[in-house]
C-alpha cells in the first residue's frame, strides 16, 4: 500500500475536477442556428448557451462569413456572437470551435441558407383579404398521436375548459377547404410556438421555445407545409407573435444571461394594463413602469426590450420565421407593452427586407383618439411614430357589440358605427384598420347577441363592406356562443367535427343545423363577392346620418358604388326616402342586392326588419 501525500492527492483532485469543467463545456444551444444569404442587414447575432462557454474562444473559417464581435454578459454560460455575411458569402454549413487555448473543447454546427426566389418581394395581407381567426387547440385534431408528448408538463384533458384539447396543425391543414370555400383569404392562427408550462398552454402566450414549434402542435417541418397548403390555395398566413412576454418555463428562466434580460421587482409585481400611461403626456413614471414592465400573469414574464441583445433576440427571431416558413403577414400580441421604441424599430428591420409585408398590432384600446397613437405617421406630440400601419379596431368591435341590441338614440343604435367611422379624420391609415366584432379574447357574437341570427348578419353585412378588412373567429358561422366575461375557456370552443369520434360534423352542410347553415351561406355569399370587389378593397366612404333605424353608407370608386342599408329595427320595415342620397345617386338609376340578387330601381327601397341590404349600384 503507497501513501499518497496531501499535495499529490490536492493535484489529483484539482485534475479530476479540471478534467470535469472541461467535460461540461458543451454548447446546449446556438440561436438562430441558420440564417440567410442576401439580407439587407448583413449582420446576424447569435445567442450560444453552455456552461461556463464565456471562458472559451469561439473561432471558424468560412468565406464570406467573419466574426465581427464577441459579447460576454453576466453570466459566464452565455455569449454572443456578431457573424457578418458578406455578399458573396454561399450557402453551406460552419462549424464554430469553442477554444481553450489550443484546444477545441466544444463546437456547433451554423448553418447559412439560400432565400427564395423572390423572398424579399412577398405580398402581405391588404383590404382585399378576409381573415380567419384560429385557436388551433379548439379547431381540428388532425394527429391524435402527438396529443401527448413524453417529458412535457401538460397531457391532454379535452373535458377541461383550460386544458389542451388536441387541435394541431393537421387538422388545420385537413380543412383548408373548408376555410377557402367560406371566402376567407387569409388565417391568422394564435401562437403555435412551444409553451411547455404546467396548464392553460393551450392558448400559446406563454412561450417556451422561440424557434420551434410545440410537438403538441407538430414540427417547424409540419408548420411550413402548412403555409405552402395555403399558398396554393391562394390562403395568406398571419402569425401571431408575442415580444412582451414568455412563458415562467422557457429554458433560460433557469439561467438568465443578465439580471435586465426581464423586467423584475422584488416581488411579482403585475401589469395595470393601462395602455394610456404610454401616450399621455401627463402620466406618471410609477404607472407608466407598471404598464410597460409589470408582468402580464403569473406565468409571463416581462421580456425588456430595452436591452438590445434581448431586442436583436426578438427581432431576429421573427424576421426568421417569415423567411423560413413562408409567412405573409405577422399579428403582433399586446403591441403597446414592450418598448415602444423597440417595437417600431422591429417593423422597421422587418420591413426593410420585405417590404411590401403586413404586420398588424393588438392595441387594445377603445377609444380611436388614444388607438390612433399607434398607428403609423401619426403626428405624435412626442415626435414617436409606431411604424405600425394595420391596427385591430377596438373601438369599431365595442361599437358593434351594442349597437344591434339598442333602440335609436342621439348615441346609440346604428349611431355608434356612424360616430366610430366619423372618427377616421384622425387615422392616416383608416383603410388599414381591421375590423371585427369577436375575437378569442372576446364574448361570442352569438352570446352578446343573444342567437339573433339576424343581427348577426347585420355584423357580418358591416365589417364586409366598410373600409379595412374583416376579421372572423372561428366557430361563430356556426352561432357557437360563449361569454369572455365569465371564462375563456367558454369561448374557446372546440369545432365540431374536429376529433375523431365527434358525433356531429359542421365542416359538411349535412352536419350543420338550418340556422348554421343560414348564416354560414350568407357569411359565404358575402365574402365571395367581397374577393373581387373593387370598390370595397379601394373605395371611398360617404355615410349620411342614421334616421328613422335606418342607417346608409356608401363605397365608391369614380366608375363604381355599393350602397348599404340597415335597419335597425326589429319588428317593422322601413321605406327610405332615397332622395336624400342624390348626391351620389344622381349617376345611377338602378342597383342588385348581392346576397339575394334581387333588382332594384333605387326610387323606392324598403329595408326589411333587423337587416343589411347591400346593393352594387348600376
Amino acid at each position: 500500500m503507497y501513501k499518497i501525500s496531501f499535495l499529490r492527492l490536492t493535484l489529483i483532485m484539482a485534475t479530476t475536477m479540471f478534467c470535469a469543467h472541461i467535460k461540461a463545456q458543451k454548447v446546449e444551444r446556438i440561436e438562430p442556428a441558420s440564417w440567410w444569404v442576401g439580407f439587407k442587414h448583413t449582420t446576424v447575432q447569435l445567442l450560444v448557451y453552455g456552461e461556463n462557454i464565456a471562458s472559451l474562444k469561439p473561432s471558424f473559417s468560412y468565406p464570406g462569413l467573419s466574426l465581427e464581435k464577441v459579447i460576454m454578459v453576466e453570466n459566464p454560460n452565455y455569449l454572443f456572437l456578431d457573424l457578418k455575411i458578406s455578399k458573396d458569402a454561399k450557402p453551406g454549413k460552419i462549424e464554430i470551435a469553442f477554444m481553450q487555448g489550443k484546444k477545441t473543447r466544444s463546437t456547433a454546427i451554423f448553418e447559412l441558407l439560400e432565400r427564395e426566389d423572390n423572398s424579399a418581394a412577398r405580398e402581405g395581407f391588404n383590404q382585399s383579404d378576409a381573415i380567419y381567426l384560429i385557436m388551433p387547440d379548439r379547431f381540428a385534431n388532425g394527429n391524435p398521436d402527438n396529443d401527448m408528448i413524453e417529458g412535457m408538463l401538460e397531457a391532454p384533458d379535452r373535458a377541461e375548459p383550460y386544458g389542451r384539447h388536441g387541435g394541431d396543425l393537421e387538422g388545420i391543414k385537413q380543412n383548408l377547404d373548408y376555410i377557402s370555400d367560406m371566402g376567407f383569404t387569409s388565417i391568422w392562427i394564435n401562437p403555435v410556438l412551444e409553451n411547455d408550462q404546467p396548464e392553460s398552454s393551450y392558448h400559446g402566450y406563454a412561450i417556451t421555445d422561440f424557434f420551434n414549434i410545440d410537438p403538441r402542435f407538430g414540427t417547424n417541418e409540419s408548420y411550413k407545409e402548412l403555409v405552402d397548403a395555403c399558398r396554393q390555395r391562394g390562403i395568406k398566413v398571419i402569425m401571431d407573435m408575442v415580444f412582451n412576454h414568455c412563458g415562467s418555463m422557457h429554458w433560460w428562466m433557469r439561467d438568465l444571461p443578465m439580471a435586465d434580460w426581464i423586467n423584475q421587482y422584488p416581488e411579482f409585481t403585475r401589469s395595470n394594463y393601462r395602455l394610456s400611461t404610454v401616450s399621455d403626456p401627463y402620466s406618471s413614471k410609477s404607472d407608466f413602469d407598471l404598464t410597460t414592465r409589470g408582468w402580464f400573469d403569473t406565468s409571463m414574464p416581462d421580456l425588456n426590450l430595452q436591452n438590445e441583445l434581448m431586442r436583436n433576440y426578438m427581432i431576429q427571431n421573427s424576421i426568421w420565421w417569415i423567411e423560413y416558413s413562408g409567412l405573409q403577414g405577422i399579428r403582433m400580441d399586446t403591441y403597446p407593452y414592450p418598448d415602444k421604441n423597440a417595437m417600431a424599430e422591429w417593423i422597421t428591420r422587418v420591413k426593410t427586407e420585405y417590404p411590401d409585408f403586413s404586420i398588424v398590432g393588438e392595441s387594445w384600446i377603445s377609444q380611436p383618439s388614444k388607438l390612433v397613437y399607434w398607428q403609423k405617421d401619426f403626428p405624435n406630440k412626442d415626435g414617436y411614430n409606431s411604424q405600425m400601419r394595420y391596427l385591430m379596431d377596438f373601438p369599431m368591435a365595442e361599437a358593434l357589440g351594442r349597437a344591434f341590441n339598442e333602440g335609436e338614440g342621439w348615441d346609440s343604435g346604428l349611431q355608434r358605427l356612424y360616430d366610430i367611422l366619423a372618427d377616421d379624420h384622425l387615422y392616416r391609415y383608416p383603410k388599414h384598420l381591421v375590423l371585427f366584432a369577436e375575437n378569442h379574447d372576446l364574448g361570442r357574437m352569438a352570446h352578446f347577441y343573444g342567437g339573433d341570427i339576424n343581427k348577426m348578419k347585420m355584423a357580418i353585412a358591416f365589417i364586409s363592406t366598410a373600409r379595412g378588412l374583416p376579421q372572423w373567429n372561428y366557430g361563430s358561422e356556426l352561432l357557437m356562443e360563449g361569454d369572455g366575461g365569465l371564462s375563456h375557456g367558454a369561448i374557446r370552443q372546440d369545432f365540431p367535427g374536429g376529433w375523431p369520434g365527434d358525433q356531429i360534423n359542421a365542416f359538411k352542410r349535412e352536419g350543420r343545423t338550418d340556422a348554421q347553415n343560414d348564416l354560414s351561406d350568407y357569411l359565404t355569399k358575402l365574402l365571395n363577392y367581397r374577393k373581387t370587389s373593387r370598390v370595397i378593397h379601394q373605395g371611398e366612404t360617404l355615410h349620411f346620418i342614421p334616421q328613422n333605424e335606418v342607417y346608409v353608407y356608401f363605397r365608391y370608386l369614380e366608375d363604381k358604388a355599393l350602397m348599404v342599408m340597415m335597419n335597425n329595427n326589429a319588428e317593422m320595415d322601413r321605406a327610405v326616402n332615397m332622395s336624400r342620397f342624390s348626391e351620389i345617386l344622381d349617376s345611377y338609376s338602378a342597383g342588385t342586392e348581392v346576397v339575394s340578387g334581387r333588382k332594384y330601381d333605387l326610387k323606392n327601397i324598403t329595408v326589411p326588419a333587423k337587416s343589411a341590404l347591400i346593393i352594387e349600384l348600376e
